[in-house]
């Protein structure tokens, strides 16, 4: 067994081998990216990715990321498209290769039903002579110097290379597309940033009889037993009409207790917050979040376009519906 310093040392040139071959992709980023990015963005199908062994996981990756952000792409298996799974190909897609040694046997075998179908062909190989990279209709060299595998055996270089390739076809496209951050959230609606950018105050507050709410002629007595029974820390004030004046909060409670005012007989309107922050039931939790941040607040109340509290919720409703 390698010592500490010597397995350190080959996790370095690990590091520095594949850096080497990532920084040599950015001369090859010309003419042929371009027009690989012009197919894929005129694609009125999908984006077929195929790929044998290694180059199939990185294609996988390549395709999920594609589809992520806004040029629709998924995987087919070379081997299984020889059996069936060519079907899912059609004269409207274009198709993406990849093989480090353009020479793969099973993707050279469903080249010419590619071929019959029209369907363009974009390669990326390490060989730019090889049959693969010929017959493509765009040619994406990947080579790399080096395997940082001390054998050169094992796909490591050429993987991150193929893997880095993808990622800049995948966001040049997205800026290509103008694809923004809500149109990311609609394809992740169930991660961290789909409930950021997609969850809106309506889903996650407290409605109808949960809202606490009492009339501005109300004791501080009353209001207390209102803010007991709703468990939000706070309750709106309304006038008559159910517009809202004001908001009474656990901090407005402390400052009243300071200054020893009657429980039982001191109007909430004497002691209440007027003129609250408040939002309307569209608003993007996430905005609302910041929002709450900067004013330094723990509770929100939700308004309608007459000023009556339609919902209410707190820090604790944002982390539970996970915007936190």
């Amino acid at each position: 067994m390698m010592d500490s310093d010597q397995l350190i040392a080959m996790g370095r040139r690990v590091i520095d081998i594949e850096a080497d071959a990532v920084t040599a992709l950015r001369e090859r980023i010309d003419e042929r990216f371009a027009a690989a990015c012009r197919l894929f963005y005129d694609c009125r199908g999908r984006v077929i990715v195929t790929g044998m062994g290694k180059s199939g996981h990185v294609g996988g990756k390549i395709a999920a990321t594609l589809a992520s952000t806004g040029t629709p792409a998924f995987f087919v298996h070379p081997g299984e498209a020889s059996h069936g799974d060519l079907g899912m190909v059609t004269g409207t897609d274009v198709v993406l290769a990849l093989s480090n040694s353009g020479e793969t046997a099973e993707i050279l075998t469903i080249l010419p039903l590619i071929k019959r179908l029209g369907v363009p062909l974009v390669a990326m190989t390490g060989k730019p002579g090889s049959t693969l990279a010929v017959r493509a209709d765009v040619h994406i060299d990947v080579a790399v110097a080096l395997e940082a595998c001390p054998l050169d055996l094992a796909p490591t270089s050429s993987t991150t290379a193929a893997l880095t390739m993808g990622d800049a076809l995948a966001i040049a496209l997205l800026e290509a597309r103008e694809f923004t951050a809500e149109d990311f959230a609609r394809s992740h609606p169930g991660g961290s940033l789909g409930k950021r950018l997609l969850v809106r105050l309506a889903d996650v507050m407290h409605q109808g009889d949960d809202v606490p709410a009492v009339t501005d002629t109300t004791t501080l007595r009353e209001a207390l037993l209102e803010m007991t029974r709703k468990r939000l820390g706070m309750t709106a004030v309304t006038d008559a009409e159910g517009r809202l004046t004001g908001l009474f909060t656990d901090g407005d409670l402390r400052r009243a207790l300071d200054a020893d005012v009657d429980v039982r007989t001191t109007p909430i309107h004497a002691v209440m917050t007027p003129d609250p922050r408040t939002a309307p039931a569209e608003m993007l939790a996430a905005e609302a979040l910041r929002m709450m941040e900067i004013e330094q607040i723990n509770g929100l109340l939700v308004v309608d376009d007459e000023q009556r509290p339609i919902g209410a919720l707190n820090m604790r409703d944002l982390l539970l519906a996970r915007v936190l």
